[in-house]
């Protein structure tokens, strides 16, 4: 009897903190009702706070950009769910409500324009994002034969989204003698298809500034594969680095990217040599 109660007690705590982790509306929520861009799972009022940072205590920098690819594994908890839960949305779902709904700045040209010179209205974003074809002929089912103009929506989803590039820098802090990494941005990379739904290429949607968009990040929960019960926001996984990534720029004097001057197996050594540069120059900080 002892036992049976134990376990009794056990579920019902169970039950209790499943409850508390996907639905912290006082109400119970039908698909129908909801709103991704309304629903707060985690409610965190600010982001993990940086260390306080001297310009003076920087003795050495690096910029770098680098690609997360969603197709691998470590990065499916950014790809998944496609499509928006009460419990959990993908990154790209958080990122484009907190630009049509919220104060979050997109800004343009970004294949050649990554210093966040020029910003977008929500107008823009929303154009960007859905489109509608006037010129879609669809049947009049009223009248079979007859062709009519039926306005098609085309929008951009999180299964369009393969990849994030990311702006980042990293310094060596010589007053706690350590070696820290700031993402300074973040920009959405989809897949390029043909009518027949053939890959044609990838296309660079807009950049975003990372520290803007961390008050929101911090507010989404992301799937923790380690532990169903230890809530984490995209912030903290941006913040703890679990996600893998390879580097295709660094800061050089001809502005170029890494496959401008290497191609194929030749350029992913070259990305694990600037990775590799970078930590080696922490450790060269130190005699032993």
């Amino acid at each position: 009897m002892k036992a049976q109660i134990n376990v009794f007690l056990l579920l019902n705590a169970m039950s209790l903190t499943a409850q508390d982790y996907c639905a912290p509306q006082s109400k119970i929520i039908s698909p129908a009702e909801l709103d991704p861009c309304q629903i707060s799972r985690i409610q965190k009022p600010f982001p993990v706070r940086y260390q306080s940072l001297r310009e003076a205590d920087v003795m050495w920098s690096k910029r770098t950009w680098r690609v997360i690819d969603l197709r691998e594994k470590l990065n499916l908890p950014m790809y998944y769910p496609t499509e928006p839960k009460v419990c959990l949305m993908s990154l790209f779902d958080v990122l484009k409500c907190a630009l049509l709904e919220g104060d979050l700045v997109a800004f343009a040209n970004p294949v050649f324009d990554d210093e966040f010179i020029s910003p977008m209205t929500k107008d823009e974003v929303k154009k960007m994002l859905i489109s509608w074809d006037s010129t879609y002929m669809i049947e009049d089912i009223n009248n079979p034969g007859n062709m009519i103009i039926s306005p098609l929506k085309t929008e951009i989803t999180t299964a369009d989204v393969h990849q994030y590039r990311i702006k980042e820098d990293w310094f060596f802090d010589k007053q706690r003698s350590v070696m820290e990494v700031r993402i300074v941005g973040i920009c959405p990379v989809i897949v390029k298809k043909t009518e027949n739904g053939e890959e044609i290429g990838s296309k660079t949607l807009f950049w975003i500034h990372f520290p803007h968009a961390r008050p929101y990040l911090a507010k989404a929960a992301v799937f923790n594969r380690w532990n169903d019960n230890e809530r984490m926001t995209y912030d903290e996984l941006f913040q703890k680095r679990m996600f893998t990534s390879y580097i295709y720029k660094e800061s050089n004097v001809y502005d170029r990217t890494i496959a401008d001057y290497r191609q194929g197996i030749d350029a992913l050594m070259e990305s694990d040599e600037i990775n590799e540069e970078i930590f080696t120059y922490e450790s060269n900080f130190w005699q032993y």
